[in-house]
């Protein structure tokens, strides 16, 4: 009987599919198993019904997706955005199980989400969405099945607010079901770094391989919250140019270089973090498209879908270092192999938060903590071997570093599923 494809109309799903599809091609891997890891596990739908300030209630939608735990527990964000759905959750859980698979470490993909705009929201308003949708997953978390984390619009505030409610409800602190959680709290010191960390790191050694020198570099990055803020950090420290940043205020250019230190300063006092302001400094001037501006490394770390078909054209960058997830579509790929511009992908080059998440669970697990050097270390050597794994991978046979990168960790999760078997 032939293999039935899965098929999906969101743009996100279907990217996950058909890259994950074209390994499992080209790895051979028996119809059975393809079919298995093309459906998630367990897909949890929720409602959330709040009190707001006035007293009225409204009721929000909540999600939780566990795609696979061949190799160990679910682990993945929980974002709270007012686009959110099932099959974003579904997808991004897809990613994640590849690139916790790509980075060696325990853990299967899971992803979850609220759909909510949390700006609009008072902080008594947040606290009661996050501890009531916390209360309604609480029967498919924990330490050993799903460990979720924080994503696009939450934090370790709202981590904390999860872990209490499920704490209360069991009876027992429970802080290795989350991480991300503040550092008095069971939280690891350097974790709030770690994914912009690894991705500078992912860029610092493809220059490398590639017998060049960062310093100097031209780069741009579209996003400036978590990841975007700490990969510029990163990258201003190792001696490269940010010519370019941008969050949801506008994009924000300057060919001399932006001073990265000044963006931190305007989004620590900005009360929703935003670079409003940065348009006042020397020679910096507002563009309309990031993707297009003057530059040598274009990182997106803001959300999936970014490089589309209609602007992948127009990249000036000889490189593009993923730091969303799914930011580019498969028909940008396509566009950008053509141009002759490398690419490193997502579950590579964002991988550094997923191991931190890992370092913390570690942690809470034992009660045992690290210094901050010792986390930062451990996180170094394992973004560095990866990059070179795949690099050496892609180099061997031949093919695109994405492409190497999902057959080897689309191989270690078949290659778990295979031996556990089917589960009657």
């Amino acid at each position: 009987m032939a293999l039935v494809k899965r098929k999906s109309d969101n743009v996100l799903l279907r990217t996950a599919l058909e890259n994950f599809y074209g390994a499992a091609e080209e790895l051979k891997l028996p119809d059975g198993i393809t079919d298995m890891l093309a459906h998630s596990e367990r897909k949890t739908c929720v409602s959330i019904p709040v009190e707001m300030d006035d007293g009225s209630i409204k009721v929000f939608e909540g999600y939780r997706v566990a795609h696979n735990s061949a190799v160990g527990p679910s682990k993945g964000g929980v974002r709270f955005h007012q686009d959110v759905c099932l099959d974003e959750c579904e997808a991004l859980a897809f990613m994640m199980t590849w690139k916790c698979s790509l980075a060696g470490i325990p853990y299967g993909g899971g992803k979850g989400g609220v759909c909510v705009d949390p700006t609009t929201l008072s902080k008594k308003e947040l606290e009661r969405l996050s501890r009531t949708y916390a209360a309604r997953i609480e029967p498919v978390v924990g330490a050993w099945t799903d460990v979720p984390a924080p994503d696009m619009n939450t934090n370790g505030q709202i981590m904390t607010w999860f872990m209490d409610t499920i704490s209360r409800m069991r009876g027992r602190l429970e802080p290795a079901i989350f991480t991300g959680k503040p550092i008095p709290l069971w939280g690891s010191k350097g974790r709030n770094a770690a994914t912009g960390l690894g991705v500078a790191t992912c860029a610092i050694e493809l220059m490398k391989v590639l017998g060049k020198d960062v310093k100097g570099m031209k780069c741009a990055i579209q996003g400036f919250g978590n990841v975007g803020s700490f990969t510029a950090k990163t990258l201003a420290d190792a001696g490269a140019k940010i010519v370019a940043v941008s969050d949801i205020t506008g994009v924000y250019y300057c060919a001399d270089g932006i001073n990265v230190a000044k963006c931190f300063e305007l989004t620590g006092t900005s009360p929703k973090r935003l670079l409003t302001g940065l348009e006042k400094e020397p020679g910096v001037k507002m563009i309309d498209e990031i993707q297009s501006c003057d530059c040598d490394i274009f990182l997106p770390c803001a959300m999936e879908g970014s490089l589309t078909a209609d602007n992948a054209g127009r990249v000036k960058a000889k490189y593009v270092v993923e730091g969303a997830n799914g930011p580019t579509t498969p028909e940008a790929d396509a566009i950008l192999d053509q141009k002759g511009i490398l690419v490193v992908p997502d579950f590579l080059a964002n991988s550094g938060g997923v191991v931190g998440s890992y370092f913390e669970w570690c942690q809470d697990l034992g009660g045992f903590f690290w210094t901050e050097e010792e986390y930062n270390e451990r996180l170094l050597r394992i973004m560095k071997d990866n990059f070179h794994r795949v690099w050496d991978f892609s180099k061997e046979h031949n093919v695109k570093m994405r492409r190497a990168a999902f057959l080897a960790a689309i191989k270690r999760v078949a290659d778990a599923t295979e031996m556990r078997g089917v589960y009657l």
